[in-house]
């Protein structure tokens, strides 16, 4: 990001604004909604975020404040980029490293050209359980509070778009892999099917969102560079009109 043009730019936070963040690793969404949201004090704004990123990831989270609020359903719809890295030979029942490994596998067997093959059946419209370890909320309690306790839930198939899916690196058991996807994709579901498409095991280790629409991870904020302007901007005297 431009800082010298953006630390110039005069904010209207009130009025509404929208903010590109990198959110960092092992920090909820909720997490950078919250800090910003302190950080806008004594003002009191309306302040949420654009599609949700799991703890363990990294990269672009859009925040809004004020009016701009009201769009947020508009920059959720919008197509993802991701790059990660999965390892294969394993499984964890969050499908990332959440939680511990609970299966291994031999990968001696596994080759490029295999991997790069199967990476085709997942392109185009697909359907995809949901990882039991996530935010979906059931019955009024998201899913991962009822995995924790060791309840079964039934988990319903959802449709998504996958309009690209490439391996950028092989050096197994690590893959890295790029993404790009049609809102409600769960990257962590679809590592674990790529694992069960070639009879192995996989779970993601990495994975960042690099874009979301037209809005790019290299022209995003780091929290406390953000937090440091929204204090500044907010300590500033207002000027009564006359």
């Amino acid at each position: 990001m431009d800082n010298t043009q953006s630390k110039n730019k005069e904010f209207k936070f009130a009025e509404g604004e929208l903010l590109l963040v990198n959110k960092p690793y092992q920090w909820t969404s909720f997490d950078v909604v919250g800090k910003l949201r302190n950080s806008f004090k004594p003002l009191k704004l309306k302040v949420g975020h654009a599609g949700t990123l799991d703890p363990l990831a990294t990269g672009l989270l859009i925040i809004c404040t004020g009016k701009m609020t009201k769009q947020i359903d508009t920059f959720q719809a919008e197509e993802k980029e991701y790059t990660g890295t999965l390892v294969l030979g394993a499984t964890t029942p969050s499908y990332d490293m959440e939680t511990a490994v609970d299966q291994t596998f031999d990968t001696s067997n596994l080759t490029g050209d295999q991997l790069r093959n199967a990476c085709k059946q997942f392109m185009g419209d697909i359907q995809q359980y949901p990882p039991a370890h996530s935010a979906i909320k059931i019955d009024g309690e998201r899913l991962y509070e009822k995995a924790r306790r060791g309840e079964e839930v039934e988990l319903r198939l959802r449709n998504v778009t996958i309009s690209r899916f490439e391996l950028t690196r092989i050096e197994l058991p690590e893959v890295d892999f790029k993404v790009v996807c049609s809102k409600g994709t769960y990257i962590r579901s679809l590592v674990n099917d790529f694992g069960k498409a070639v009879h192995n095991g996989a779970y993601l280790s990495k994975l960042t969102r690099t874009r979301s629409g037209n809005f790019k991870l290299e022209d995003a904020w780091e929290v406390t560079d953000l937090v440091s302007v929204i204090r500044a901007e907010s300590q500033k005297p207002k000027v009564e009109s006359l």
